[in-house]
């Protein structure tokens, strides 16, 4: 399945992202999808080629969801936790056995593993805009991603604005980061690893 997906053309979804902005601009980061550049450094960072269970929060219309599935090792899985009722409903025609699309809150990552009967995660990415929610939520579902962790695990950040490395400092310490240029508007990658 993995080769034959690497094969097909992938969708394009510019419009609908475009749409979800349009309708929830705080929960959307970005008027366009993330570049292929973006996506590149976001898998090398999340080293996704080793990880077994990979939890992504905010996939959007799963542009990254998809390079990280052409990456990834036949046995892994990857749990897509999306708030967006149409983007969500996007994520589930990926055809990928590996793929589980859960709808609902990404501070509620603990009760989305257990649901769906998962391990703890290796990486944990998001592409959520920390700096369009309130900081008590933001915590939040920092505090969720460093619980659902295990020690040793990675969790990943895409960002435009810089709240997230300060809101993460208090959880995780300080953050690895690297900026993609190539990307609308340029991005920058935060990684934490959780100590012990």
């Amino acid at each position: 399945m993995p080769e034959l997906n690497r094969l097909k053309p992938q969708p394009d979804h510019r419009f609908a992202f475009l749409q979800g902005f349009l309708e929830r601009p705080k929960e959307v980061g970005s008027i366009i999808p993330s570049s292929r550049f973006l996506e590149r450094r976001i898998v090398r960072a999340a080293r996704a080629d080793t990880a077994k269970l990979l939890v992504e929060l905010g996939p959007g219309t799963g542009g990254t969801t998809r390079a990280l599935l052409r990456a990834m090792d036949p046995s892994a899985r990857l749990l897509a936790v999306e708030v967006n009722p149409r983007f969500v409903g996007l994520l589930r025609r990926i055809d990928d056995p590996r793929l589980v699309v859960h709808h609902g809150d990404a501070a509620e990552i603990g009760a989305a593993l257990d649901q769906y009967e998962l391990p703890t995660p290796d990486v944990i990415l998001s592409g959520i805009p920390f700096s369009t929610m309130a900081k008590g939520i933001g915590r939040d579902i920092l505090h969720s991603v460093h619980d659902s962790l295990h020690p040793g695990g990675l969790f990943i950040a895409y960002q435009v604005r810089d709240r997230v490395e300060s809101l993460g400092r208090e959880v995780f310490g300080r953050a690895r980061v690297q900026t993609e240029i190539f990307n609308v508007p340029p991005m920058r990658v935060y990684r934490w690893e959780k100590t012990a």
